[in-house]
This record gives C-alpha cells, structure tokens and sequence, in this order.
C-alpha cells in the first residue's frame, strides 16, 4: 500500500528545494533564459503554479476542471505555453507568493481526497498517488532546468525514486506518443539511489534491460539530459528504442536537450 503521508511530504519537500533556488533572484534574474526554449525562470515557477492549481481544481472542483481540460482541447498544442507566458507577467514576488499558496493548498486538498477516489485529468484519471507522484516529477524536472540555468549543482536525493517510478510506468506511453505500438517483452529497469541502494522494476530475468545511476536515469526520462550524456547501460533492442523516445511527462513528444549541451 503506497505511503501517502511519506508521498506528500515529498512533495512538499521538493517543492521547497525549487521555491529555495528562486526566492533570493533579483528581478532581472528571474528574466533569465533557461535551457526550456522560449521559457525564463519566470515561465518556469508560472507553469508550476498553473499545473499545480489545475490539480488543485481536479481534487476540490471537478467541474471547474472540466471547463478548464475544454480550454485545453480548443488549444491542445498552446495552451500549456500560453498559461506560462501569462503568470510569467506577474511581478517576481507576487508569482511566487502565488505558488506557495496553491502548492500548500493543493497538499492539503490531496490528504483530504476520500481513499480509492480517482482525480480527473488531462490524460487518463489518476489515483492521488499517482497525482502526487506525477507532481514530484514535474517539480524536479523544471527545477533541473532552474538549477541548470544558474550552473546549480543539486544534491540528488531518495525523492528521485518517484520519477524513476513514473519514467518506467511511461513506457508504453513513451512509444505511443512516438507512433509506435508499445512492447509485449518486459524491461529490468535496475538504478543506483543516492544512498547505494538499489531501486529494480521488471522481471529479473528479462532480456532487455537498462541499469545505471539513478539521478541519470531521472534526467533522461525528463528529457533534461541527453542520452549520450548519460552513464546508463542498456541491453536488448526494445530498451534501447525505449530509451531513444523515453518521456514521463504528458503531452507530445518533446524535443530534448542536445548532446553536450551541460558537458
């Protein structure tokens, strides 16, 4: 049985590691490019602020959430940089004053979500579990880009199993997206936790197979690194075509970083 206790108070504690890499910025700061084309720091704290409240809408007004997945379906391919570029016009304090308060809100609307109840959403509807978990490795994703544009170096830490988590459960999503039928064979997904430990998915003897560090793993499936940068070891034909298209995030394929790019 999932941890929701544990689970949410991850959330709130990667949520805080990224509030922490913003909050001392300057003004012109928070105008900075990051490695997201088009987006500055700004349009990255916005898209976390509008997804978080669109969570917040699925887990308290579900109604309201329809209306708002209509607006997304009148502009499938816009509307998430859209909703970006408009928080990003707020003042850098009033921004991020605005997602503290809806992250804190969204928490405490996800404890109260009555158990077994599935949260409405953009793609299939979602356990809390799977919300919280889906909102850790958003969170993680875009403060990676946060961390990358200020030359940040994080210190990875067990929350990472979450998006390694969610980067497996991706799998066949990551092909469909691609135009290609998901695989019937299995995938040993073996990584290396921060501390030493060893996080596994898939069957043991499976004979595709990924294995590496789990920090590179992470990086990969959020498409903040590329493959050649990496330090994952891949046997077997259907986990090396998996891991050419691999994405835990919703929405079209993205384009990824090139190769080099944070050598």
């Amino acid at each position: 049985m999932t941890d929701l206790t544990g689970l949410l108070a991850d959330l709130e504690a990667e949520s805080a590691e990224v509030d922490a890499l913003v909050a001392p910025l300057s003004a012109d700061q928070w105008q900075r490019p990051t490695p997201a084309a088009g987006w500055t720091v700004a349009h990255q704290v916005a898209h976390l602020a509008w997804t978080d409240r669109q969570a917040l809408l699925a887990a308290t007004n579900p109604g309201g959430f329809a209306e708002a997945l209509n607006q997304a379906l009148a502009n499938p391919t816009g509307f998430v940089d859209e909703a970006a570029e408009a928080g990003a016009q707020l003042p850098p304090a009033e921004l991020l004053a605005d997602w503290r308060s809806v992250r804190g809100e969204l928490l405490t609307a996800l404890r109260a979500v009555p158990a077994g109840d599935k949260l409405p959403w953009f793609g299939p509807p979602m356990s809390v579990a799977s919300m919280a978990t889906a909102r850790i490795m958003e969170t993680w994703a875009h403060g990676q880009d946060l961390a990358d544009t200020f030359g940040i170096h994080r210190q990875p830490t067990a929350r990472l199993r979450h998006v390694a988590h969610i980067g497996v459960r991706t799998l066949g999503f990551s092909f469909q997206i691609n135009g290609s039928e998901p695989p019937s064979e299995p995938v040993r997904v073996e990584l290396t936790g921060p501390d030493g430990t060893l996080w596994t998915w898939g069957p043991a003897d499976a004979a595709n197979r990924v294995s590496g560090p789990a920090l590179d793993f992470c990086q990969l499936v959020t498409q903040r690194r590329h493959r050649d940068d990496l330090r994952l070891l891949v046997s077997g034909e259907v986990a090396d075509r998996w891991l050419a298209v691999a994405q835990a995030f919703a929405g079209p394929p993205g384009a990824g970083r090139k190769a080099g790019e944070f050598a």
